[in-house]
Parts: C-alpha cells; sequence; structure tokens
C-alpha cells in the first residue's frame, strides 16, 4: 500500500520540483548578470527553502540539530555522509550565512535548470573524479578561495552516495588538499540519516514518509591535531559512529 501511494505523490513532487527549477533558473541568471553575488545568493537560498519544503508533498520531514554556534568569520569544512542528492538542499538552507559551496562532479555542471547554473557560477567546483591531474589544481584553487573569502566549502569523501545508508569508507585526498589550502578552517563535520530512503524503491516512485535527520557534531580545530592521519580519522569517526540504519 506505501509503495503505491508513493506513485502518484511522486509524480506530483516530481511537478513542483521541476518547476521550482524552472521558475528560479533566469531569476538566478538575473541576478547573478546584474546584480551580483549577493543578490544570486539570495535568490539561491530561496530555491533551496522551495526544494526543501516540496519534501512534504512525500511525506518528508527534516529535522536539523545544530547545538553549536558556529562563526562566520572564518573559513568552513563541512564533511559529511552522501546518502542522496537531498543531502545537498537542507546544508545549503540551514548554513546559508556561511555561504554554502560544494565540491560537485562535473556531470552536475550542464543539464540541470539552476542547479548546474548555480554550480558553475555561485563558487562551488566542479571536477573530474577520472581525471586527478584535473581534479588537483581545482581543489587548490577552491580551497585558497575560501582561505580568503571565510565562506564554507562542503565535500562528501566517501565520493559517491550511500544506496542503502552504510557509509563507504572515506577517500580523504581531497579533504587533506582543503586541509592544506584552508589553514585557519574549522572543520565541521555532519551526519545524514535517512535520506538514502527518498530512493528506496530506486528513481520512481520515491519513498515516503521519511525523516532526515542531520547531525552537526562538534566543530574541530585543526591546530589541535599535530598528526594528520589522526584528524582524518577523527572526522571520519565522528561521522559514521552516528549513522544509523533500520
Amino acid at each position: 500500500m506505501r509503495k503505491l501511494l508513493a506513485y502518484p505523490l511522486t509524480v506530483l513532487y516530481l511537478m513542483i520540483f521541476g518547476m521550482c527549477l524552472l521558475f528560479f533558473h533566469p531569476i538566478q541568471v538575473f541576478c547573478n548578470t546584474v546584480l551580483g553575488y549577493k543578490a544570486h545568493k539570495k535568490s539561491v537560498d530561496l530555491l533551496q527553502l522551495c526544494l526543501v519544503r516540496c519534501l512534504q508533498v512525500l511525506g518528508t520531514r527534516v529535522t536539523w540539530e545544530n547545538p553549536y554556534n558556529l562563526p562566520i568569520d572564518r573559513p568552513l569544512l563541512v564533511v559529511s555522509n552522501h546518502q542522496s542528492m537531498y543531502d545537498v538542499s537542507p546544508i545549503m538552507w540551514y548554513m546559508r550565512k556561511h555561504h554554502i559551496k560544494f565540491v560537485s562532479k562535473k556531470e552536475l555542471g550542464k543539464g540541470i535548470p539552476s542547479v548546474s547554473y548555480n554550480l558553475r557560477h555561485g563558487g562551488s567546483i566542479l571536477i573530474d573524479r577520472k581525471n586527478p591531474r584535473q581534479a588537483l589544481p581545482v581543489m587548490m584553487k577552491f580551497g585558497e578561495y575560501l582561505e580568503k573569502t571565510n565562506r564554507a566549502g562542503v565535500i562528501f569523501p566517501e565520493g559517491t552516495r550511500s544506496k542503502d545508508g552504510y557509509p563507504k569508507p572515506f577517500k580523504t585526498k581531497g579533504l587533506e588538499i582543503l586541509m592544506k589550502k584552508t589553514p585557519s578552517a574549522l572543520i565541521i563535520p555532519i551526519t545524514v540519516n535517512n535520506s538514502w530512503k527518498m530512493l528506496r524503491y530506486g528513481k520512481f516512485p520515491m519513498g515516503i514518509g521519511n525523516h532526515i535527520k542531520f547531525t552537526v557534531h562538534k566543530p574541530i580545530e585543526m591546530a589541535t591535531f599535530t598528526d594528520k592521519q589522526a584528524l582524518l580519522t577523527t572526522v571520519e569517526k565522528t561521522i559514521t559512529d552516528a549513522i544509523y540504519v533500520n
């Protein structure tokens, strides 16, 4: 019965989701090309709010747990596990004051209204995961950008989403580069739970009645670690220990 109900709700959701992307695309282009970065960012923030609210059509709730007062006067390196594309909008919305930028795969840089445009023009980076020579200088430049602007960079070290909720081993090369190029950054570990259930049946229909939970863990000062490997292990363990699959 649950899966049968998911079919019409998924159709309705995809219609609303698509309309949001199409509606905000020209607004983004206008804001970015005519009004500048601040206006563009506000349009992107509003888009993220709409995309989070769209999930209610599927009976999906989003909970954001953050007991910490994160600074806005220094760069942040946000490190999270990755379960689906539905990890992205809540992070962008709830951390909007930190000017969230993503490390994304190059395939997302074209073909998706609003999303691709923001990835290309909003400060995020697009890397070719199959071409380290291309990715390395881009990651270095991204780290320098975060250090200079005091903005927040998000990286999913698993490299690809977990389809069943169980975390994949972290690939830390990208994070190591960002840590090196953003020495004053504060590391913000985030655990995502239940996002994978949005695609529990595959791409269609979508999962319904889910409760996606984001847990922001205690920020980590890089300077308190003299051993880089110990720092990477601590970040991964902090995130993965809070993952539960049911």
